[in-house]
């Protein structure tokens, strides 16, 4: 069966960078980049070239290094921005402009202090100078996810007419819901007559805690890009989790949609932005926290130890974890006991089990968790037990 291709645009370097603390220097946004390359990444975010000199130099230094994949630099609809970002993508194989201007009566009134119609003309204008620049140009109406529908629909109309090829439609404050993005996006696509002619894409917020939801939302609508970070990094609550859309899309192949990234190498690529950003990962984030395979229940356990998938939709190998985790609680059944003893080299019997689960529950009702080395000490007790009686 023939499935069509999401576009993944990760704007880890750009806008996961946005948050507090999370700086990175050149050499490490290089790594970085070149790492992204590797995972599959379609277009990478490198930069907003003339908020600074440092900048400006990384996307330039990205553009350099990166071999196939398409480098893209932030501006805003402003002249200046946008030559500057011309400058800064020159030596790229594959590079993409990214302006915009807001959308939403919100951001028109307050942000801007302007009407409708000069946002429509600022909008153009932006448009067809960075088309005079790169092939590639992608507009984003900041803050579409509240903005009026028939006025979004005729400035994506406008700048796709002035040269856009991917028309980025934000949740910029993470204020939809997911049947409320999906009809933003069906919207567009029934009401702008050259919606064909560009990629619809979706970047949304999470500051509801949605920006997955809302990807694949838009996605099922008809977006074919989605803007993501990894590890879900971002301004404020964060951005849509690359690796989650990524495996969300790869488990529901009724979706019929497929992309570009290896998914084994996910939970490395994790780890490593999370150590050069100095940002931990949560433990219970999806796909790629330390918990995401971990299994403390006993009834949770007894179903997985008979068959992974009764409490797992996927496999740590297939983004590339180590292992499942079997954690030893109060809440913790003989199942489980008899597995990780075995699994330090002791293969005890039911009636052994059965004696060595009342001693493991005290140690369990003590601490949090039971670790090897109690479960050395109670099996050393019963095999001198033993060795006694005999």
């Amino acid at each position: 069966m023939n499935t069509e291709k999401i576009y993944i645009f990760d704007t880890t370097l750009r806008d996961g960078e946005q948050v507090p603390g999370c700086k990175l220097n050149k050499d490490e946004k290089i790594r970085l980049a070149l790492h992204l390359e590797a995972l599959g990444v379609d277009i990478i975010e490198a930069g907003f070239p003339i908020s600074s000199p440092g900048d400006f130099d990384s996307v330039e230094s990205i553009s350099r290094v990166v071999k196939e994949t398409t480098v893209c630099g932030l501006t805003r609809a402003v002249q200046k921005d946008i030559e500057v970002a011309a400058e800064a993508l020159k030596h790229a194989k594959r590079p993409r402009i990214h302006t915009g201007i807001g959308s939403s009566d919100n951001h028109i009134k307050y942000k801007f202090n302007t009407t409708r119609e000069d946002i429509l003309e600022r909008a153009v204008k932006a448009t067809v100078l960075a088309r005079n620049f790169v092939p590639d140009v992608e507009f984003y109406a900041e803050d579409a996810g509240r903005a009026d529908l028939a006025f979004l629909a005729k400035l994506i109309e406008a700048v796709i007419n002035a040269g856009a090829t991917v028309v980025n439609i934000p949740d910029t404050t993470g204020y939809c819901l997911p049947h409320q993005y999906a009809n933003k996006i069906s919207y567009l696509v029934n009401n702008v007559p050259n919606i064909d002619k560009a990629i619809i894409s979706c970047h949304c917020h999470n500051d509801l805690g949605l920006a997955t939801a809302n990807s694949l939302a838009g996605i099922i609508a008809g977006a074919r890009q989605i803007e993501c970070t990894i590890n879900g990094i971002g301004e404020r609550a964060g951005n849509t989790s690359l690796e989650e859309v990524v495996m969300a899309i790869k488990k529901h192949k009724e979706l019929n949609f497929h992309t570009s990234i290896q998914h084994t190498k996910l939970y490395e690529m994790s780890r490593e932005v999370s150590e050069t950003m100095r940002m931990v990962v949560q433990p219970n984030k999806a796909i790629v926290g330390d918990n995401a395979f971990a299994h403390s229940s006993g009834i949770h356990q007894d179903g997985f130890l008979k068959e992974a998938s009764t409490y797992e939709v996927i496999a740590p190998e297939e983004v590339g974890a180590d292992t499942s985790k079997i954690v030893l609680t109060a809440r913790s059944g003989r199942s489980a006991l008899a597995y990780r003893f075995k699994k330090i080299g002791y293969d005890f019997d039911r009636d052994q089990v059965d004696a060595l689960y009342k001693k493991f529950l005290e140690v369990a009702d003590s601490k949090k968790e039971v670790q090897d080395e109690d479960l050395k000490l109670m099996a050393e007790e019963i095999t001198e037990s033993i060795a006694y009686k005999n």
